[in-house]
C-alpha cells in the first residue's frame, strides 16, 4: 500500500521514523477499545442470504472509529495535564513542557507493534493485535509523550499451534504466520485498490463488498468476544449484510448521504459498485443477470467490466 511505503526526505519510511518525527517522545501509551457487537460473523452470514454482501464490522457504525478514537485521546490528554499540575512534579525530558500527540492510523508508527509491547495483547498469526480477554476486535490509538513513563510487559503468545486463520483465507493472504501479502488481501483489494481487480482474486473475494473479518471470525480467541458498550459503534442496520443491487447501482448523492462520515468512503463509488458487481458474479443468484447486463453498458469502465465478468461467471453456472 502506497501509504506504508511514503518516506521522508532522507529516505526512511514514514511509518517507522518516530525519533525523527518526535525526538522529544520518551513514552508511548497505547489505548484499545472494543468495536465487537452481538451480530453473527461473515462467516455464518455469508451463508445465508446470497443475495447480500459483507461491510466490514469495523464500518457498520454511524462514526468514523478515527474520531471516535481520537476524542477518548483528546480526554486522556487532558486528564495528563490535570494530573501533572496538581502535583507538580514534572519528570520530563524537555525542561518544565508535557509534550503530547495523538494519532489513530495516521502516525510515523506501527500501532500493533507498540500495543504489543505496552501489554495489550499479542500478534497473532493473522496479524492482528489479540487480547485473552476481549479478543482482536479492538480498535488501537496511540498518545506520544515526553514523560518518561514505565513500561508494560509484553503479553505472552497464545496462538500455540492453531493455523484457522491461515487456512480460512480465500485469497492465501497470510503467506506464514504473521506474515500477510496485502496485495492478496480481500481488504485490500476492496478498499485500496483502485481500478480493476485480478481476475485470478475476483472468485477468491466472494460476496465482500468492503473489507473483510475472515480471520478474525474463525479465530478462537473471539468465540466469547464481548460485545461493545460504546454507543458509536452501534451498528445500522442497513450496512449489515447490505441489498448488493442496492449498492451496485447506488449513485454519487446516495453514496454520500448513506456513507456520510464513515470508513466505506474511503473505497469511493466506483470501487463499492465494482465489489459489490464482483460479489454478484460470486453470489450464484440468477436474479442478478438482468441488473448485471445492464451495468455492462454503465458509464463507469470499471463497474463495466467487471459486470461482464460477473455476468461470464453466473452463465458458467449454469
Amino acid at each position: 500500500m502506497k501509504y506504508m511505503q511514503a518516506r521522508d526526505e532522507t529516505g526512511e519510511l514514514k511509518r517507522a521514523s518516530l525519533a525523527r518525527v518526535a525526538p522529544w517522545a520518551r513514552s508511548v501509551v497505547v489505548c484499545a477499545i472494543n468495536y465487537n457487537t452481538a451480530h453473527p460473523y461473515s462467516t455464518q452470514a455469508q451463508t445465508q442470504e446470497t443475495s447480500r454482501g459483507w461491510i466490514s464490522r469495523y464500518a457498520w457504525s454511524r462514526e468514523d472509529y478515527h474520531d471516535a478514537v481520537m476524542r477518548r485521546l483528546q480526554k486522556i490528554e487532558d486528564e495528563l495535564r490535570r494530573l501533572l499540575d496538581a502535583t507538580g512534579n514534572r519528570p520530563l525530558a524537555t525542561g518544565n513542557c508535557l509534550q503530547l500527540r495523538s494519532y489513530v492510523d495516521t502516525g510515523p508508527l506501527i500501532e500493533r507493534v507498540y500495543a504489543k509491547y505496552a501489554g495489550i495483547g499479542w500478534i497473532g498469526k493473522n496479524t492482528c493485535i489479540i487480547n485473552q480477554q476481549l479478543g482482536s476486535w479492538l480498535f488501537l490509538g496511540v498518545i506520544l509523550t515526553s514523560l518518561e513513563l514505565t513500561a508494560g510487559l509484553p503479553a505472552p503468545d497464545r496462538c500455540g499451534t492453531c493455523t484457522r486463520c491461515i487456512t480460512a483465507c480465500p485469497t492465501r493472504a497470510i503467506v506464514a504466520p504473521g506474515k500477510l501479502d496485502a496485495r492478496l488481501c480481500i481488504s485490500y483489494l476492496t478498499i485500496e485498490k483502485r481500478g480493476e481487480i485480478p481476475n485470478e482474486l475476483r472468485s477468491g473475494m466472494g460476496r465482500h463488498v468492503f473489507g473483510c473479518d475472515i480471520c478474525q471470525d474463525v479465530c478462537p480467541w473471539n468465540r466469547k468476544a464481548p460485545a461493545t458498550s460504546a454507543a458509536e459503534f452501534e451498528p445500522r442496520e442497513v450496512l449489515v449484510n447490505p441489498a448488493l443491487d442496492w449498492l451496485a447501482e447506488m449513485r454519487q448523492e446516495e453514496f454520500r448521504v448513506v456513507f456520510r462520515g464513515s470508513p466505506v468512503q474511503r473505497a469511493k463509488l466506483s470501487g463499492l459498485r465494482r465489489n459489490a458487481v464482483i460479489a454478484m458474479g460470486n453470489s450464484g443468484d440468477k436474479k442478478f443477470v438482468p441488473t448485471l447486463k445492464k451495468l455492462c453498458e454503465d458509464s463507469d469502465p470499471v463497474v463495466a467490466e467487471h459486470a461482464r465478468w460477473a455476468l461470464a461467471r453466473l452463465s458458467q453456472e449454469s
